[in-house]
């Protein structure tokens, strides 16, 4: 027997970090926790699309899926599965001299 995909009990004990629920406030659009080789990341889902089989979970006014291969090792969802891309101090890639 499947579980329904869409059936939000099944993240009943995932937390959500108030400063996750306030970065995604602010960009004010719904997002998926999904693998990257460094682990669970959130992205919008403009960025990541959810699929049929994602499970929901409520983030204020907005949804976050969760990709049910996540799902199962999820037990808050915290800043660090946020992805940071400091480029201060690169002008672009990197050129080794000969």
């Amino acid at each position: 027997m499947s579980a329904d995909p869409h059936d939000r009990a099944g993240l009943g004990g995932v937390t959500i970090v108030p400063e996750v629920l306030a970065y995604i406030n602010q960009r004010n659009c719904d997002f998926r926790i999904c693998t990257s080789c460094g682990g669970p990341i959130l992205l919008p889902v403009r960025v990541k699309p959810p699929k049929k089989s994602d499970l929901l979970l409520n983030a204020g006014n907005h949804t976050i899926y969760v990709s049910i291969h996540q799902a199962r090792f999820l037990s808050a969802i915290s800043p660090d599965m946020i992805p940071f891309f400091d480029d201060t101090g690169s002008s672009g890639p990197e050129q080794d001299e000969f």
